[in-house]
């Protein structure tokens, strides 16, 4: 992957260059699966988190959970979602626009002053296209795009994932990126297209 290939997949559509990673230990809570489904996802974000090198924990001393995942059927659900609200700014709005767009997927966060990644939400409409998607493949792909800071077209028009054999795993490229993005020398946030040199050379560090 080249810095240019790197800095594309930080940069918004409004040309800013925008990284952040988590600094404190991510805490995922998951809400409207089964037991089952429950432990897929907490083994994405465990695998992801270890790609990373960082770190997972049983509660946040601020927050309790820092890293909230919804599966529901309904944009309308999250309305009554005690103290949602709170946490996630102009909900209501927020809902009726991506009802509009028939979405089945949002994803917000939250910084530190500093401007790393604080908390996250994941909201999951599990519609017939995502009803298709299986456990694994779908809980992989979403721990993926909550680990960074990502543009909002990085994975437009390709996945992270890819599949192997009969697996589905996260591609190569990508791992490589979230693996130098996390080294302790980097800063957790950065604005200037720089940063992505930065983790270009952490990449080859590694290798």
């Amino acid at each position: 992957m080249t810095p240019q290939e790197i800095e594309a997949l930080f940069t918004r559509d409004g040309g800013d260059f925008v990284f952040a990673r988590w600094s404190r230990p991510i805490v995922p809570i998951v809400f409207g699966v089964e037991e089952q489904t429950l432990e897929t996802v907490k083994g994405a974000f465990e695998a992801v988190v270890t790609l990373a090198g960082h770190k997972m924990a049983e509660t946040d001393p601020e927050l309790g959970a820092n890293c909230m995942v919804f599966f529901f059927r309904d944009w309308a659900e999250l309305l009554e979602v005690p103290d949602l609200d709170r946490l996630v700014p102009d909900l209501a709005p927020l809902v009726a626009r991506l009802t509009e767009m028939d979405a089945n997927q949002y994803r917000s966060f939250r910084f530190e002053q500093d401007g790393a990644i604080k908390a996250a939400f994941v909201f999951l409409r599990m519609d017939a296209e995502l009803s298709k998607v299986s456990a694994e493949t779908l809980s992989l792909s979403q721990v993926v795009q909550t680990i960074l800071l990502w543009s909002d077209l990085a994975f437009r028009d390709r996945s992270p994932l890819a599949v192997a054999g009969e697996t589905t795993i996260l591609r190569p490229d990508i791992a490589e990126v979230i693996r130098a993005a996390y080294e302790p020398v980097l800063p957790a946030a950065a604005q200037d297209a720089s940063h992505a040199l930065r983790i270009f050379a952490r990449m080859g560090a590694a290798q």
